[in-house]
């Protein structure tokens, strides 16, 4: 089987939490390819270095200002984008974060951010990203980045409603593909599940780092652009990937 990411070039996709670490190397790897980018960040100003960075490569990075725990922020920012590039093919679902607390004496307000965060910036999104695929009738592919932890338990303090949230994932990205399933819609869904990514996330979170052979992003954008090369008959619908020796 040949895979090839070809039939996306010069198409449209959303990549969220786009401005460093997993979201930025997926971002890089889809203008590479000939994929017009909308990065979605706060921090608007990483991607816009980032764009700079990938100056006449096929592609091209947009940089779009967005936080994913305001509704009316996602839906009125995937409208610009669509205003601005077109109807969206891709949509990657990376944008997420873990705060350090507990549950038994846990920060309502840092389980909130994550929950916000990781599961409901991920449904509005997908739900507009959606709309616009079924408005286009669009062979679309829609990824959401997941954990291992949406898989299995581990006992690491400070973890709290991460790992929940990220078992929320998994759930929503089945139902998501069953819905589609039952629409006969020609869109794929794609969970990719990566164990220990080293990022900023973790100074973010206040976890530090974990004493396990880490991934790297690039990593992690490799298996997004498998997933997406895949024939159109085809469908990862989940993807599991581990450093050797974690």
């Amino acid at each position: 089987m040949v895979l090839s990411i070809e039939r996306f070039s010069g198409k449209v996709a959303v990549v969220t939490g786009a401005s460093a670490g997993i979201g930025a190397s997926i971002a890089e790897d889809l203008v590479k390819n000939g994929i017009i980018v909308a990065g979605l960040a706060r921090r608007t100003e990483n991607v816009e270095k980032i764009a700079q960075k990938l100056t006449g490569q096929k592609g091209k990075l947009y940089a779009f200002k967005c936080d994913m725990t305001v509704e009316a922020e996602v839906i009125a920012t995937i409208k610009q984008i669509i205003a601005k590039l077109g109807p969206i093919s891709i949509l990657i679902n990376n944008a997420g974060l873990s705060l350090n607390t507990s549950l038994l004496g846990g920060d309502t307000k840092k389980w909130k951010t994550v929950l916000d965060t990781n599961i409901l910036g991920l449904c509005i999104a997908t739900r507009e990203v959606a709309q616009n695929m079924i408005a286009n009738k669009t062979a679309g592919h829609i990824i959401h980045i997941n954990s291992v932890l949406g898989h299995q338990v581990i006992d690491f303090p400070g973890l709290n409603v991460y790992g929940p949230s990220k078992y929320a994932v998994t759930a929503l990205a089945e139902t998501l593909r069953l819905e589609i399933n039952r629409e006969k819609l020609q869109i794929k869904v794609t969970s990719i599940s990566p164990g220990y990514v080293k990022t900023d996330i973790q100074s973010v979170s206040g976890l530090g780092d974990l004493p396990i052979p880490p991934l790297d992003p690039a990593d992690i954008a490799d298996a997004v652009i498998y997933a997406l090369s895949t024939h159109p008959h085809v469908n990862v619908s989940e993807l599991t990937v581990r450093a050797v020796g974690s």
